[in-house]
């Protein structure tokens, strides 16, 4: 490999890292990648650290020992934290999103992958005091929510089906209670998607009363998983009292006016 500039390593380096977020890299991958020396690199990773750090992009985590290296976490700033939140909640309020019985449409924002990408990194800010195995989430709207908080975490995604595919093999089932409906569904999970022990943290696209959330814990539990927290990106102020008590939302729907055309949505700051 030609020799490179340091300019060039850099851009390269931050590419690698921001692409693969959670993956552990070796300052050994690197040098003989570059044919450069790591201490070199380490100080290559000190100006990409602060530049991140500078712009609010994120940070760059050194893990020391043998089996260390360098990796790069979404840790978007405050400050564009709400600026991302604001501005989703704004295109969200626009009246024509009002449905019929008092829905909301944001099937386009779920399927958005910027701002299920921005989402995705609120959420490893805001939940980086757990350290899950495993991200969880139900079909299917939820899916690119949870798959860029997935990345975002450099962990797997579980999916929990409703109902169950003979394609997946031996599954574990549960009755739960709609909370918004109070309809009985079923939902399902293949044994070998989430091992005994493993800790999970639960994504989903909407919350009403919190029956579909409290399924997914209740399933979690059922194979001996631990839910280590519970993140949604759109919750009704009302009921207040819901099925579950410990959960973070990013945006808060107070109302949607199906006579006044007005919908009262509001980050939660």
């Amino acid at each position: 490999m030609t020799k490179v500039r340091r300019v060039e390593r850099i851009v390269a380096l931050t590419k690698m890292l921001m692409d693969m977020p959670g993956h552990l890299f070796s300052l050994g991958h690197f040098s003989n990648l570059f044919s450069t020396a790591k201490s070199t690199l380490s100080e290559d990773m000190v100006t990409i650290k602060q530049s991140m750090q500078e712009f609010g992009l994120g940070t760059v985590q050194t893990v020391s020992g043998a089996s260390g290296g360098v990796k790069y976490v979404p840790y978007p700033s405050e400050e564009r934290i709400n600026h991302m939140l604001t501005q989703m909640a704004k295109q969200l309020s626009d009246p024509d999103r009002i449905i019929p019985g008092g829905f909301l449409y944001m099937s386009d924002i779920l399927f958005t992958p910027e701002l299920m990408m921005q989402a995705g990194e609120i959420f490893r800010a805001r939940f980086s005091s757990v350290t899950p195995d495993y991200v969880m989430t139900v079909e299917t709207k939820g899916i690119p929510l949870a798959f860029s908080t997935a990345r975002a975490f450099g962990l797997p995604l579980v999916i929990v089906r409703q109902g169950s595919k003979v394609t997946e093999g031996p599954s574990v089932s549960i009755n739960y209670v709609t909370g918004s409906t109070k309809r009985i569904q079923t939902m399902s999970l293949p044994r070998r998607a989430l091992p005994s022990g493993s800790k999970v943290l639960v994504i989903d696209d909407f919350m009403k009363a919190g029956g579909t959330a409290q399924g997914m814990i209740d399933l979690a539990n059922e194979v001996g998983a631990q839910v280590v927290g519970t993140g949604v990106l759109i919750a009704t102020i009302e009921p207040e009292k819901k099925l579950i008590e410990d959960y973070l939302a990013l945006l808060m729907l107070h109302d949607v006016g199906q006579h006044t055309k007005m919908i009262d949505i509001r980050p939660v700051l």
